[in-house]
């Protein structure tokens, strides 16, 4: 029989980590089988999972309209519905992480998207969060904007575990990266233990490609001298990305810097592959796994594309390749047209506002039918 390929990824140093969230597939146990079978890792949450669980399905109306009889309002009937989400799969998860010593089997569990801009309030609501949630292995999820990284360093330096979110461009995982090295060195300062402290920076694949793609294709139509040089990046600018952050991120925590850190126990700030299911029908379904197998990092993927990899994955140590090439290549882009830190401030900003709709969907939804139950 063919080995799974997923847990041939385990030996390359590769963690796979579901990109969804449902309390049918825990109460189930598909979960608690995805992990056994499969070696799932992690999970991962955002308000637009959430919104589509919970709206697009039946398994929470017996407990809203039991919160609503509770005379709960919507906002803490939203955190009881996920905080419990979150803590059953943590539950799942806690002998991958026992076993791993602390090193994987985490749940992400997101502040609200609304406070993206907010710092103070990303603090508070984070902080709410984790106390709410109360387990080793989950970590909360920060936007990684420009307000998100002081919260990103006051929460590491509290000991809290943090997923940075929403990381499209290169600079801004550097700034990512230094806040959280930063918040290690507050929590050495004040003698603390650096080991049980838990962050990974998860970097947003597809939907570059998926904004870039078009301008590419409008390029070489209209520009031939161009042509060559636009071919050769056309759908692989987010591969490109992945590439050279993960040059950065080996610069970063190979440094003298964090050696200190390590020393006392530290953990590096693993990079996460996020939005990595296939939006464009013309390319492969693993377009955003294959290449991007390497040590010490993670894909986090929907249902969809694990059930493709079991199915006809080629596990191989990729994700080193062509990383000179990569770095070298984004430097060019600009011959192509592109400003890639615009392009990338604007996925920031339209990931901030889609997450943000999603929410507020899923809350007016949430009102109607604590509305319903107590009428």
């Amino acid at each position: 029989m063919k080995k799974n390929p997923l847990l041939k990824l385990e030996h390359l140093g590769q963690s796979i980590w579901m990109d969804f969230i449902r309390r049918e597939m825990i109460s189930s146990g598909e979960l608690k089988q995805l992990i056994e079978e499969d070696g799932l890792r992690g999970m991962t949450s955002n308000p637009s999972i959430f919104e589509k669980a919970i709206t697009g399905s039946h398994d929470y109306d017996d407990t809203i309209r039991a919160l609503a009889l509770e005379g709960k309002n919507v906002d803490q009937i939203y955190s009881a519905l996920t905080v419990e989400d979150i803590q059953r799969a943590a539950d799942l998860f806690l002998p991958v992480y026992n076993r791993l010593d602390g090193a994987d089997g985490f749940v992400s569990l997101e502040v609200s998207p609304h406070l993206a801009y907010d710092t103070a309030g990303t603090i508070a609501d984070a902080r709410r969060l984790w106390v709410s949630v109360a387990r080793p292995n989950v970590m909360i999820k920060v936007p990684g904007t420009i307000e998100g990284l002081p919260a990103i360093q006051q929460l590491i330096g509290e000991g809290i575990n943090v997923n940075i979110t929403l990381l499209f461009g290169l600079p801004r995982y550097r700034q990512v990266a230094e806040a959280y090295i930063a918040g290690l060195e507050t929590l050495a300062a004040q003698g603390k233990p650096l080991k049980f402290v838990a962050s990974v920076a998860s970097f947003f694949l597809s939907r570059i490609d998926t904004l870039l793609d078009p301008t590419l294709e409008k390029t070489m139509a209209v520009d031939k001298s161009k042509a060559d040089f636009v071919n050769k990046i056309h759908g692989q600018v987010a591969i490109f990305s992945a590439k050279a952050a993960y040059r950065i991120y080996k610069e970063i925590f190979d440094s003298e810097r964090f050696r200190k850190l390590k020393e006392q126990g530290a953990r590096i700030q693993r990079l996460l592959w996020a939005s990595t299911s296939t939006k464009n029908p013309a390319y492969s379904d693993l377009k955003y796994v294959e290449p991007l197998i390497g040590p010490e990092t993670i894909n986090t993927v929907p249902m969809e594309t694990l059930t493709a990899y079991r199915d006809h994955g080629k596990p191989a140590s990729r994700l080193s390749i062509g990383g000179v090439k990569a770095a070298v290549t984004l430097r060019r882009f600009s011959k192509a047209g592109i400003d890639l830190d615009k392009a990338t401030q604007q996925l920031e900003d339209e990931g901030v506002e889609k997450f943000s709709k999603a929410f507020d969907v899923l809350l007016k939804s949430l009102e109607e039918k604590r509305v319903a139950a107590i009428r």
